[in-house]
């Protein structure tokens, strides 16, 4: 394994923005760039059959502007370029992230028929004020025509999750400007918007969230992604989710290595499902923690009536509701029992909130095998900063590990670090050396668990100061009231230690193969040999290719 270097990268950050970029919220809006001047864009929907029209909704301080076209997969293809398209600012609402931008359409552009399915980056570029180009990218997604197609993986971009992160005009899932201080995140969130910068396009060295160093003793943990972030202008989440961070890459390895793969957004599994009957093997990777509960009944249906689902992917952890036709995304999280309109005569069920929870009471693990819940963190924060980067083997002769050369003990994916950040597990007990799912786990009958690692949701350390973590116990704290109704030593002890994990199981005439990591993609971006090869094992059994 190559030396890991043991100090934080520098990015020309001062210690105090250093400071700000770790634990204030910085994002994306429109007049963000003053006199330098901007270009911005959005689409109605984020997926567009062939022969659809796609249409623009474009502000730009520049008059006029050139669009350029191009389908990133495993070549980049420029499908269409075209120059001199008019433009005009156009007012934007302060919480545009909650309501949609409302601007009006600026380009139209027709899907053709020969499209092949995939994601289309789109770029505008005008001149900005000061002589300099000024940029902005967008993502739509080219939906497979219909009809049975063996041999062709389906992929399923992860955009429910995109949307949760998505930083542009300031309020998402996580962090806002919504509430009376304008200091609180939204449970509510629209498409249409422009997409944070970074979630479409990335340079190559941008940083990913595990740390990619070996922390002296002693040593406050950092966030090298969210400093590169502030440094350069980019999405403080761009490295939690996106395009360009997660899904792309699985895509682009799919297509050179000789596989034929089309791609949908996750709304089609809410309002067009049937498409997966098309075909034999449903691929999921990167971070896709948001779904609702359609969704699952799409996946459920699809396997158990024979379809293949391999999930290189983690966080699987909270239920979404989508209203307007799609266009808001509502989850409530930890304020769901004081705040999710569900609760005041509606089915409880449907509440936006993690899936254990006894309201809603469908583990992610009867889809998946695997809980959020009895994972999450690993590789960043003060959430195992030194562990082992990829998965220990316990059942290296199972056929996912077959032309690998793997041994019991050995480690899969650390020199690519596909360990990380967030990761799914369950409850389990070793016995004669190899680990089971617990009588409680509430896993599919014959699940294997083919690799566990350590995972937790509490930073703690005897050595430093509870300030100087980041985090420290508070998501521990939020998910113990939401999964157990009380925060209390006890139920805090039942999340401090989690783990990742690879399982394998059937149910009903499907198959599910469940790699739960957000992280496996950097071993395919990488070029990880024995990452590459796990991932073409299970990719030919699901197709029938032996």
């Amino acid at each position: 394994m190559a030396k890991l270097p043991s100090d934080f990268p520098d990015f020309g950050l001062t210690p105090e923005e250093r400071r700000f970029a770790e634990r204030h919220h910085f994002y994306e809006w429109a007049g963000m760039d003053g006199a330098r001047g901007e270009i911005w864009c959005y689409s109605e929907k984020c997926s567009y059959r062939p022969g659809e029209t796609v249409r623009l909704q474009v502000s730009s301080t520049a008059p006029h502007f050139t669009i350029a076209i191009i389908r990133d997969g495993g070549t980049q293809t420029e499908i269409l370029e075209q120059s001199g398209i008019a433009a005009h600012w156009q007012d934007t609402p302060e919480h545009c992230s909650v309501e949609g931008c409302g601007w009006e359409t600026g380009f139209e552009f027709q899907i053709g028929e020969d499209w092949p399915s995939g994601g289309y980056r789109v770029k505008l570029t005008a001149d900005g004020r000061d002589g300099r180009p000024i940029h902005c990218h967008h993502i739509v997604i080219v939906l497979p025509k219909g009809g049975r197609k063996p041999g062709r993986v389906l992929q399923v971009a992860a955009t429910a999750t995109w949307l949760a992160y998505n930083t542009w005009g300031g309020s998402n899932h996580y962090e806002g400007i919504t509430g009376p201080n304008r200091n609180l995140w939204s449970p509510i969130v629209s498409t249409q918007r422009p997409w944070g910068r970074g979630f479409v396009v990335l340079p190559p060295d941008a940083p990913r969230v595990p740390l990619e160093m070996m922390m002296p003793p002693k040593t406050v943990p950092r966030h090298p992604h969210k400093e590169w972030a502030y440094a350069t202008g980019h999405s403080k989440k761009y490295a939690s989710a996106g395009w360009a961070t997660y899904d792309s890459h699985f895509f682009r390895f799919a297509e050179r290595a000789g596989y034929g793969v089309d791609l949908i957004s996750q709304h089609e599994l809410h309002f067009a499902p049937e498409i997966l009957s098309d075909y034999d093997c449903i691929v999921f990777s990167g971070h896709d923690e948001y779904w609702t509960w359609e969704m699952r009944d799409a996946v459920d249906t699809y396997v158990a009536q024979g379809g293949h689902v391999a999930r290189f992917a983690g966080n699987f952890g909270l239920q979404i509701r989508l209203e307007d036709e799609g266009r808001l995304q509502i989850c409530y999280k930890n304020r769901a029992r004081a705040e999710d309109p569900i609760f005041n005569g509606g089915d409880v069920s449907r509440a936006t909130t993690m899936w254990e929870t006894p309201e809603v009471g469908r583990p992610g693990a009867r889809t998946f095998g695997l809980n959020a819940s009895n994972g999450v963190y690993a590789g960043w924060m003060g959430c195992v900063p030194r562990g082992v980067r990829g998965f220990p083997i316990y059942r290296p002769e199972h056929w996912a590990f077959a032309e690998t050369g793997l041994f019991y003990g050995d480690v899969l994916g650390a020199e690519s670090h596909i360990f990380g950040y967030e990761v799914d597990g369950l409850d389990y007990e070793i016995r004669n050396g190899l680990p089971y799912q617990s009588p409680t786990s509430g896993a599919p009958d014959g699940l294997e668990i083919l690799a566990v690692g350590m995972a937790t949701q509490v930073e703690w350390s005897a050595d430093l100061a509870f300030d100087d973590l980041t985090m420290g116990d508070a998501d521990a704290r939020a998910d113990a009231e939401a999964l157990f109704g009380e925060v209390n030593s006890d139920n805090m002890e039942k999340l401090k230690r989690g783990c990742g994990m690879i399982v394998n199981f059937k149910l009903g005439k499907g198959e599910v193969f469940h790699a739960g990591s957000c992280e496996w993609v950097a071993g395919l971006l990488r070029n990880d040999s024995m990452v590459e090869r796990v991932t073409c094992n299970v990719l030919n059994r699901y197709l029938g290719r032996g």
